[in-house]
């Protein structure tokens, strides 16, 4: 990480923080503690959650422990009167408030027909209006302040379609915290830094593992770059201001070469794809994929029968020889593949009738999962080159129907790579 500073340039700065019981809220609230800041750990988790660790009293446990002072408020971002009491709870207590970091947020990375009118009433109040409102809430007391800072958890404003279409409520809310930064950067400009920060690759926290399923973490890095790419932004002076900030590019610029640190399985750092976190930029155009196994093993589609075959004719041909019984009765699914590109067409794999089968066209029975993507990033998939939560994440794969068959579908995956 960082390398450590003595002059400790956050020490008696007063940060608010949405969203700080856990994940990236409370790893950069910790950043922050260790220089002596105060933290006002403003979230909505008084009583432990059944599956999310951490509440604000166990974070402000751990900033004390950590050498800051902490103040928990119980604050969901769409009562604005909970704002408000906190904000003035947090000047009572510190005296004021330095810095505002905006980073409560809703995620459901569905289309538009699959998501429920409260999932995007929800994403639209937290991430757009809460954001929103709690910087209004907290500017005249940041103006107050001699290096104030506002930093929004919010994507680079990227207009290509692809950011939209696989999750387009998401997408607007996440922008909606992007242009307050936009506007309000310009509007207060000389008075309060007003930037973005956005992780390169997934990052690991609670909701991944809700969204992604076991074994998601191994592509992901761990909160610390945030951490300490938020750090980096909020000690440097208010006239840097208006910018959009990947966390990986700054920390280059910082001079940090290494980082595997931040990788939660060091040695995969090359697996983070470009856009895994949903909305980061365009993709780059990739070369045609190398067929790799899971741990890397050359896998070779290049076999007579591939020629003719192609790369996902002859993964339906490997699928079909490594279906068992105890797959059929273990899923219980039926799959079907819309995939576009060369190799492109229909694809099935049933694993609900008896004995099971893959191959081309619709399956004999109506499929549970309808998954959707390109045909070399299936091959990519199946050959444990690419996870398939990932794909999903960064809109690769778009997935229509049965959730949990789908989820069920990457076990087996993990199983067939010994295969593939």
């Amino acid at each position: 990480s960082l390398p450590s500073c003595t002059c400790r340039k956050l020490a008696g700065c007063t940060l608010f923080i949405t969203g700080a019981s856990r994940g990236i809220g409370k790893a950069i609230a910790l950043k922050a503690a260790r220089d002596g800041a105060n933290i006002v750990i403003a979230a909505k988790t008084a009583e432990p959650h059944r599956t999310l660790p951490g509440t604000i009293y166990s974070a402000a446990k751990e900033i004390e422990e950590a050498g800051g002072k902490a103040l928990p408020c119980i604050v969901n971002v769409r009562e604005e009167d909970q704002i408000i009491k906190a904000v003035e709870k947090a000047v009572k207590t510190f005296g004021g408030i330095d810095i505002l970091v905006n980073n409560a947020s809703a995620i459901s990375l569905s289309g538009t027909l699959e998501t429920e009118t409260k999932k995007a009433n929800l994403m639209m109040d937290v991430n757009v209006r809460g954001t929103y409102l709690t910087s209004k809430i907290c500017l005249p007391h940041l103006r107050k302040s001699r290096n104030a800072h506002i930093l929004n958890l919010s994507p680079p404003l990227n207009m290509n379609p692809m950011w939209f279409k696989n999750h387009c409520a998401y997408t607007i809310s996440k922008y909606g915290m992007s242009m307050c930064v936009l506007g309000m950067a310009e509007e207060f400009r000389g008075e309060v830094a007003v930037n973005a920060l956005w992780p390169k690759t997934a990052i690991y926290t609670a909701a991944m593992d809700m969204l992604g399923g076991s074994g998601v973490e191994k592509q992901c890095r761990k909160t610390d770059i945030l951490a300490d790419a938020a750090y980096c932004i909020l000690t440097k002076p208010k006239s840097f201001t208006g910018n959009f900030i990947i966390d990986e590019a700054l920390l280059r610029e910082e001079g940090i070469k290494d980082f595997d640190v931040y990788a939660v399985a060091p040695g995969k750092a090359n697996s983070f794809l470009v856009g895994a976190s949903p909305l980061f930029k365009e993709e780059k155009k990739s070369s045609q994929p190398k067929h790799e196994g899971p741990e890397g093993a050359k896998v070779n589609l290049e076999s007579a029968s591939a020629k003719s075959l192609g790369p996902v004719g002859e993964t339906f041909r490997v699928i079909q020889g490594a279906i068992t019984e105890e797959f059929v009765k273990a899923i219980q699914g039926v799959f079907m593949f819309e995939l576009s590109g060369d190799d492109g067409g229909t694809w099935y794999i049933d694993l609900k009738t008896q004995g099971g089968s893959a191959g081309s066209g619709k399956p004999p029975v109506k499929a549970d999962v309808v998954m959707s993507m390109s045909s070399a990033d299936f091959v990519r998939m199946f050959t444990g080159k690419l996870k398939p939560t990932m794909a999903f994440m960064s809109g690769k794969l778009r997935i229509s129907g049965n959730m949990a068959l789908a989820m069920r579908l990457e076990k087996m995956l993990v199983q067939l790579n010994s295969k593939l």
